[in-house]
């Protein structure tokens, strides 16, 4: 069985110096998470890419703000009226992988300074290839 890789745009932008490549589409599984580095150097940043069952591809951060911990791309993909969402692997939040807004958080506050939600990046796939620009 072969499929086709779509042309997923999350923006109208065209690729230029804010778009940067992280990973081939194919190499993304439905409804799984993978890790990545935008940007270098100290002002590199790791973000959670996420492939849905129906192709379209979402980017938030890979910090979780209540656990502390980068492992926002381990967490279990899912959908709350529609919405697409990831559960945090530790301690279970549930945000929105469209808004990164935090939809339930589970009887617990963020980590002091952290915020509630996730960052979210912009995400433009072609020709195969997944580009991010940097945070909204």
């Amino acid at each position: 069985m072969t499929t086709e890789t779509p042309s997923i745009t999350t923006t109208t932008d065209d690729i230029g110096p804010t778009w940067e490549p992280v990973c081939r589409y194919d190499d993304l599984r439905p409804e799984c998470g993978v890790a990545a580095y935008l940007g270098g150097g100290e002002s590199a940043v790791q973000v959670a890419v996420f492939r849905l069952a129906d192709g379209e591809v979402l980017a938030v951060q890979h910090h979780d703000p209540y656990s502390g911990a980068n492992v926002v791309a381990r967490g279990i993909v899912g959908t709350r009226g529609g919405e697409p969402t990831v559960a945090g692997p530790i301690y279970k939040q549930v945000f929105s992988l469209r808004t990164g807004e935090c939809l339930a958080a589970s009887g617990r506050s963020p980590r002091p300074g952290e915020p509630t939600d996730l960052a979210t990046f912009d995400v433009l796939v072609r020709d195969g290839v997944v580009h991010l620009a940097r945070a909204r």
